[in-house]
């Protein structure tokens, strides 16, 4: 009788680092950097392919959206620290949101239009911003979702961390899309158009989005974001009425 074949206990790629040759500001050492990454997982089964991302940090290590649950992200997750928030983009990151929750005793911040989707758990709430830090910010951005928000951290020029708020296209550029599951869409355009407002390029230089990130070929992030948003046409976009 032959055995039976072993299960490895790893059974996805680990994260990535996104920003693997960049130093954030006030950094002179590459040993600084170690202690203060960002790390982008492998699209995830449960929220519909979406990406998940992890930023280390010595103030505590905040998880945007749910990765699998994997011995892979266990392990990475312990190994640098375990998790002190878990922000959820979205009703659709939110995954195995209570399962990480239980195992890394992580606080969930989540929109408060979305928080009953979270039955019986510990959750933070907010309504229009929440502030960790100095220089990590959540932002309702409605419209995709009643509570799509988006997580920006100032490090690096600016990131915004954008959920399925703003996802690439097939060209890698930051967009608005609208589908059949799309809550608001001028909610989403005015949202987008608030985010314009608030920052500048000197303040939003990156772009992370939360799918369609095989767009980017091979790429972390998308660079010079606020100037792709800028080159957007709002009234043009306003008028869309399906792409489904």
């Amino acid at each position: 009788m032959c055995p039976l074949p072993q299960v490895p206990s790893h059974t996805t790629k680990p994260p990535r680092a996104v920003f693997p040759d960049e130093v954030p500001s006030g950094s002179s050492l590459q040993s600084d950097f170690a202690q203060e990454s960002i790390f982008a997982f492998p699209p995830n089964r449960d929220t519909l392919g979406a990406t998940s991302y992890f930023i280390v940090r010595n103030e505590g290590n905040i998880l945007i959206d749910c990765p699998a649950l994997d011995q892979t992200n266990q392990d990475f997750f312990r190994a640098h620290g375990g998790v002190r928030w878990l922000f959820l983009s979205h009703r659709g990151a939110i995954g195995k949101t209570a399962e990480i929750q239980q195992t890394f005793g992580c606080e969930v911040l989540i929109q408060e239009q979305e928080a009953y989707l979270l039955p019986g758990l510990t959750v933070t709430t907010f309504r229009q911003e929440f502030t960790l830090d100095a220089t990590t910010q959540v932002i309702w951005t409605p419209g995709h979702s009643p509570g799509s928000s988006c997580l920006y951290y100032s490090e690096l020029g600016g990131i915004l961390f954008s959920g399925r708020h703003l996802v690439p296209n097939q060209h890698g550029q930051p967009v608005p899309l609208r589908t059949a599951k799309t809550f608001h869409w001028p909610r989403q355009i005015n949202s987008l158009r608030l985010l314009l407002e608030r920052f500048t390029p000197g303040t939003l230089r990156y772009i992370c989005p939360g799918a369609n990130t095989g767009f980017l070929r091979g790429k972390g992030a998308i660079d010079q974001a606020y100037q792709h948003l800028a080159s957007l046409n709002l009234p043009v976009l306003l008028g869309i009425q399906s792409l489904f």
